[in-house]
């Protein structure tokens, strides 16, 4: 995959992760990178339908922090102000054996493995462009 696109529409952002879903496998994390309403929920929600079904329920882990789909993690790390608090809610377990996917991934950035994928989602236009980055800015 090339490492950035320009994406005019949510149905595109949604295409971009049903492809990019196919380049995972576990183990794999990826960062979600981005300001509030940027699509990170959106890239997440695509990625685990594609991979599990598009009828599975994705909600956003904002006040669950964790959501666990077979294989595949998501975590939200919004709310988590001390990074100890990454063990407690399984952080470390899902990034050794699952598709990980965080968003708000800042305080866990000193845990995250070296090939972990950092996505960078900022406005463009009216759309968003998806900087990829593997090693990390």
């Amino acid at each position: 995959m090339k490492s950035e696109y320009i994406l005019e529409n949510v149905e595109q952002m949604r295409e971009f992760a049903r492809r990019f879903a196919h380049t995972l496998t576990a183990p794999r994390c990826v960062a979600l990178h981005g300001d509030l309403g940027m699509g990170k929920s959106e890239i997440a929600r695509a990625i685990i339908q594609e991979l599990r079904g598009a009828n599975t329920v994705v909600p956003s882990p904002t006040f669950t922090i964790v959501q666990s789909y077979g294989g595949i993690s998501h975590f939200d790390l919004y709310r988590i102000n001390d990074a100890s608090e990454l063990t407690e809610i399984g952080l470390d377990y899902a990034l050794q054996n699952d598709i990980t996917l965080i968003e708000w991934p800042d305080i866990a950035l000193n845990i995250l493995p070296h090939d972990a994928i950092h996505l960078y989602i900022t406005q463009y236009g009216n759309g968003r462009k998806i900087m990829i980055n593997p090693d990390h800015m």
